[in-house]
């Protein structure tokens, strides 16, 4: 629950509001003065004054939309005043640069003449890549849209319209394929005939409703042809609620509620029963979305019938339809065309887009920011969530596909696998450096071997492996139990293979191999036996017969039990006498890698630490990542002379040595590893100029410290453990990952298998 001190604490304390601009370039010197302003500035003057479209790049108009109100319908308060309204108008600016990385500028007019708006609006358009119209009254909204749309050459938009129909329009898809329903023949009623509305009824036509099936009620009741005010001569006739007046009998909501198959609510609350609920048709779909409380509580219509199907625009219900989910992805597609509109098609490619992702698998990062264990396809979940970071990577293109193909796109896109890469670097490092990983993958995709083949998360990780084309899954496990776990969580994994442990053809030959190569350390037949019939051992031994090129597991079982059969069997890589563990370790604007964080507790000599950095780099090469490495101490370049900083030392030493094709320096303390105006200003003869992005530390007590502190305190995602030095390419997952995480080391065993055959 938020208190009204809640609220006033956070858009006070510290800055007051919540937006800022920041520089995007530097401005730290007399020489980036003169850049910035004058007389630096000229130039990009005069070549947007010899060719306007430069504006786009030199400027920030293309990713620069304005939020504009006159406060006249503010959320659930009413005709409040534009300088009353700043603070949604603030928060509209942080949710487009939150979800879709969209620039905002805020602007709140003092003003209840349209003509006055349109007007300001037009003014603006040098300034703007778009134009968002926000919280103003109907019937001003539609003619200022309208005559805006047909006056200006960029996207305009009223989101308080099209956001609530895109959303809601999504759901409705949804809710009729669920409950088998041809939208051409469903009957909706609307109650509310403001922006919203009157904006979902003529949405739901594009999306393929019969207007002769609509009904559309305001606070007088049901919109009818005859009704006085529906004339044009009435002096408070309004042309956009005459549009959707028809002949009926109907008369209140009540009337019109019987035998309804879907219920549009964009009114008040409580303005809908129990008992009108129970009139609607078999398999009702129930829109119930107004702010903050729902023409009926979900409770009461789930009591009224077990068969309905529901959204409301609350967070503490199923289905929220929540603009968010619309117009910051909408605005990202249309600038990043540079669409000089946004139209229908546009629109409805949105809402598809939405219904569409909703059947897909959801994310555990998903689930566990709505604390629940899943979400599944149906009836309490036919549209995304809001936090689901999917949308922008689904919606955005849909709308740019949408605009080329409508011939509104100046800028068409031609690649939209690149699109969607470019797309990715929105949400930070992470994404761009893992997308990287598995774009590596999918160009030469492997068998991957998951012993733990009958875990949940294991087979919703195998379906992402399929779809992104990182390999084919080989998942261990009795064949009854895995096909019957794969219906249930609604996958489809044609292009995997099960494999029984159990049954296998090369049982007998797999035991042959592993007594040959474990004779001597106590393993009879039997014992052989007994082993392979643990998946793990057989996944290992898969990959060394070379039936499987790369092993993943871990998600159900300690660290150890997986490293271990691959010692036994895989053993260390040819020039390695040891394995050891890598994080990657995503800042917001950088990546460093952690090692040895998982493996060796001790690093007994320099040889050791050595071997690991090389381990590493090699590692980091492979994604295409130039190393850079920092052997870590307590003591700087010989400031301590210790035994243990000695040995840190000589591993610099051993690795130049090695491989003077390295970038290497040590012993030295973090901070002047990853701070280059420390190495600059006390240690100019330092051979890493600038941060390091490998570092290797003293012991494993040391990396697993620093990691696991950096990734809970200091902001940074943690992605492996990646094991290096194994003979073939194995990789450990932590107990308790996420689906992510599995997919993210698979994509990296991949790209090590790839390594490893070359």
């Amino acid at each position: 629950m938020i208190r009204k001190q809640d609220a006033l604490d956070y858009h006070s304390l510290g800055k007051p509001g919540k937006i800022e601009v920041t520089p995007t370039k530097p401005c730290l010197t007399q020489r980036d003065l003169s850049l910035a302003y004058t007389p630096g500035v000229a130039d990009p003057c005069m070549e947007i004054h010899a060719n306007p479209e430069d504006a786009y790049k030199y400027t920030a108009k293309g990713n620069l939309v304005a939020v504009v109100t006159n406060g006249t319908a503010v959320l659930g308060l009413g005709k409040i005043g534009a300088l009353a309204g700043k603070p949604v108008m603030e928060g509209k600016g942080v949710l487009f640069k939150r979800f879709a990385n969209v620039d905002v500028f805020d602007i709140e007019l003092e003003t209840r003449d349209a003509d006055e708006i349109i007007r300001t609006c037009q003014l603006l358009e040098p300034t703007f890549g778009g134009i968002n119209l926000e919280d103003i009254g109907a019937p001003d909204c539609f003619y200022i849209e309208e005559t805006l749309k047909e006056t200006m050459k960029i996207p305009v938009f009223h989101d308080d319209q099209h956001g609530t129909a895109i959303i809601s329009g999504a759901a409705l898809l949804n809710a009729c394929e669920i409950v088998k329903k041809d939208l051409s023949q469903v009957r909706v009623v609307y109650n509310g005939a403001g922006a919203a509305g009157i904006a979902c009824a003529s949405f739901y036509i594009e999306l393929g409703v019969k207007p002769e099936n609509m009904l559309l009620c305001d606070s007088k009741g049901v919109i009818y042809a005859g009704r006085e005010d529906i004339d044009p001569s009435h002096p408070r006739y309004n042309k956009y609620k005459a549009r959707f007046a028809v002949k009926t009998d109907c008369r209140t909501l009540d009337d019109a509620m019987k035998d309804a198959d879907v219920f549009c609510g964009v009114s008040v609350k409580d303005t809908v029963t129990k008992d009108m609920v129970k009139s609607m048709a078999k398999d009702p779909i129930i829109f119930a979305m107004a702010n903050p409380d729902p023409e009926i509580t979900y409770p009461d219509a789930i009591d009224a019938r077990k068969d309905v199907i529901m959204a409301t625009g609350r967070s503490d219900f199923p289905n929220q339809v929540n603009n968010v989910l619309g117009f910051p992805f909408i605005f990202r597609g249309a600038l990043d065309v540079r669409a000089t509109a946004i139209n229908e098609t546009m629109k409805v490619a949105a809402a598809h887009s939405l219904a569409d992702l909703a059947k897909e698998d959801v994310p555990d990062s998903v689930c566990r920011a709505y604390g629940v264990s899943k979400f599944t396809f149906g009836p309490e979940y036919i549209i995304p969530k809001p936090f689901d970071p999917r949308v922008l990577l689904w919606e955005a293109p849909a709308v740019a596909k949408a605009a080329i193909e409508t011939g509104v796109a100046i800028h068409p896109i031609e690649d939209f696998d690149k699109y969607r890469a470019t797309l990715e670097g929105h949400f930070g490092p992470s994404h761009t450096v893992m997308r990287k990983v598995i774009q590596k993958a999918h160009a030469k995709p492997k068998k991957i071997v998951l012993p733990e083949g009958d875990d949940d998360k294991i087979l919703r990780a195998a379906q992402i492996i399929i779809d992104e084309g990182i390999g084919t899954p080989i998942l261990l496990g009795s064949k009854e139990v895995v096909e019957k776990k794969i219906r249930e969580l609604g996958l489809d994994l044609k292009g995997a293979e099960i494999v029984d442990n159990f049954s296998h053809p090369k049982v007998e030959e797999y035991t042959s191999e592993f007594i040959q190569m474990r004779n001597r350390h106590g393993v009879t037949k039997s014992n052989a036996m007994k082993f392979l019939r643990q998946r793990t051992y057989f996944g290992v031994m898969m990959v060394h017969m070379g039936d499987a090129d790369c092993l993943v597991s871990g998600v159900t079982q300690n660290y150890p039990e997986t490293i271990r059969p691959a010692l036994q069997i895989v053993k260390t890589r040819e020039g390695n006498r040891l394995c050891s563990g890598l994080y990657m370790m995503v800042f917001p604007n950088k990546v460093i890698f952690f090692a040895d964080t998982t493996v060796n507790v001790d690093h007994d000599t320099p040889e050791d630490l050595a071997e690991i950095a090389i381990s590493a780099a090699d590692v980091v090469k492979s994604l295409d990542i130039e190393p850079k490495i920092a052997m870590l101490s307590f003591s700087n370049f010989g400031s301590v002379n210790h035994p243990e900083s000695v040995k840190v030392r000589k591993a610099v030493e051993i690795v130049k040595k090695l491989r003077p094709d390295l970038t290497i320096d040590g012993e030295m303390q973090a901070d002047t590893a990853v701070n280059k105006t420390i190495q600059e200003e006390a240690f100019p003869f330092c051979d890493l100029g600038g941060e390091a992005n490998i570092l290797i530390f003293p012991d494993m007590q040391s990396g697993n410290i620093a990691y696991k502190l950096v990734s809970q305190l200091g902001g940074a995602t943690a992605i492996g453990p990646i094991l290096m030095g194994v003979g073939k390419p194995i990789h450990v997952l932590q107990r308790g990952c996420s689906v992510d995480d599995i997919v993210n080391i698979a994509a990296i065993a991949v790209v090590d298998a790839q390594g490893n055959n070359e």
